[in-house]
């Protein structure tokens, strides 16, 4: 998909693993904010997983799989080995995402109160071919959290309270960019590379829904 850039998919994590350091802004539990990395992990836990252990759960996983630091960790309950990667190229970009699903704890931002955690949650990886500017990467976040909920509204995916929902309450999202390329100004859905991530991010948690609501409902 992207020269230098692996997905492995199995029971136990996703994982993305860069030849050279990519450029990451992310809410992942673990090595969140803005960093470089060479290493990705969303890694499964059981339901009953508390969240204190994230840091310790992911070191021993990156151990174990001899993931060099630094890196980022999600973590979810969904289900992990079905997740199928997505990927476009478009105008000298190329885009890749991949998402987990978990919908038990849907919600409808901005009409509820704070949530109990639970890892039951939508994460979605996305990665860029291109060299965008730290707003940018800002803007690609707001991209692909669009892009998620457009796809739970086009599944009618319904919170608790019965009004639409907007994601899980544990959502995570994680931006990656090689840093090749021309620079990119803009990640909004407008210009070439914010459109190309959202088409891949919707394609990917498209499926995830879907599978979702097949096993589930």
């Amino acid at each position: 998909m992207i020269q230098g850039v692996a997905i492995t998919v199995d029971r136990e994590a996703v994982v993305v693993q860069a030849a050279e350091p990519l450029a990451v802004l992310s809410s992942a539990v673990v090595g969140g904010g803005f960093c470089a990395v060479k290493a990705i992990v969303n890694l499964h836990v059981p339901r009953s997983f508390r969240c204190e252990q994230s840091e310790s759960v992911l070191a021993e996983f990156a151990r174990r799989r001899a993931l060099a630091p630094p890196w980022v960790g999600l973590l979810t309950a969904a289900g992990i080995e079905k997740a199928e990667p997505a990927s476009a190229a478009a105008g000298g970009l190329t885009a890749a995402a991949i998402a987990t699903v978990g919908l038990s704890n849907v919600v409808g931002a901005g009409r509820g109160e704070a949530a109990v955690w639970v890892p039951s949650t939508i994460n979605t990886i996305v990665l860029v071919d291109a060299d965008p500017e730290p707003a940018a990467l800002v803007n690609l976040v707001m991209t692909v959290t669009e892009a998620k909920t457009l796809a739970l509204a086009e599944a009618g995916i319904r919170a608790g309270d019965g009004g639409l929902a907007s994601g899980t309450s544990t959502d995570a999202v994680v931006v990656a960019a090689t840093g090749r390329g021309s620079s990119s100004r803009f990640g909004g859905p407008l210009s070439e590379l914010g459109a190309l991530v959202a088409r891949v991010a919707k394609r990917t948690l498209d499926a995830g829904i879907r599978r979702w609501i097949e096993e589930y409902r």
